[in-house]
């Protein structure tokens, strides 16, 4: 169990993000137009998690925006942003955001929270995934991760990208 913050409230998530090293949880989540986004979709590119509460927060879509950004310049890499929204909404966001470099995903009916550590268990957050970026390889094997310390920070852009 990691532990993370929001507004100065210690938050518990079901587990811990998969061991650097180690290769990605199987996974499947739905993409906005309810399509299934899973480790197949993603195999012989290189992969960034961008996982976050929801897309109607300040600071996740600030997240969602900059990893738009970032992809463009980031050759054989998918950009997969992960919440519980509902898919209709995360279409919305991205229509009226111009997001065209990242596949924005709900995990609202699948484990993906619990497979890869990031459901809040506690706080008023409560079943929601914490914020938290999963780097990968072509093959599938982690890079680099991060639990953000505070909900309410950025991810390191830096970092997940630098490993790549």
């Amino acid at each position: 169990m990691a532990e993370t913050f929001k507004d100065g409230l210690l938050i518990h998530t079901a587990g811990d993000l998969p061991e650097i090293g180690a290769q990605l949880p199987a996974f499947q989540v739905d993409a906005a137009d309810l399509s299934p986004v899973t480790n197949a979709s993603v195999a012989g590119s290189r992969v960034i998690l961008n996982i976050f509460p929801s897309i109607d927060t300040g600071v996740c879509a600030m997240s969602v925006r900059k990893f738009n950004e970032l992809a463009a310049g980031l050759p054989n890499t998918k950009v997969v942003c992960v919440s519980k929204d509902l898919p209709f909404a995360l279409g919305r966001f991205c229509g009226a955001e111009g997001i065209a470099n990242v596949v924005t995903t709900s995990a609202f009916r699948s484990t993906f929270g619990e497979d890869f550590g990031v459901t809040m268990v506690d706080g008023p957050l409560r079943g929601l995934l914490a914020r938290a970026i999963v780097v990968a390889d072509e093959t599938g094997v982690v890079l680099c991760h991060e639990l953000v310390a505070n909900i309410a920070h950025e991810p390191n852009y830096d970092a997940a990208v630098s490993v790549l």
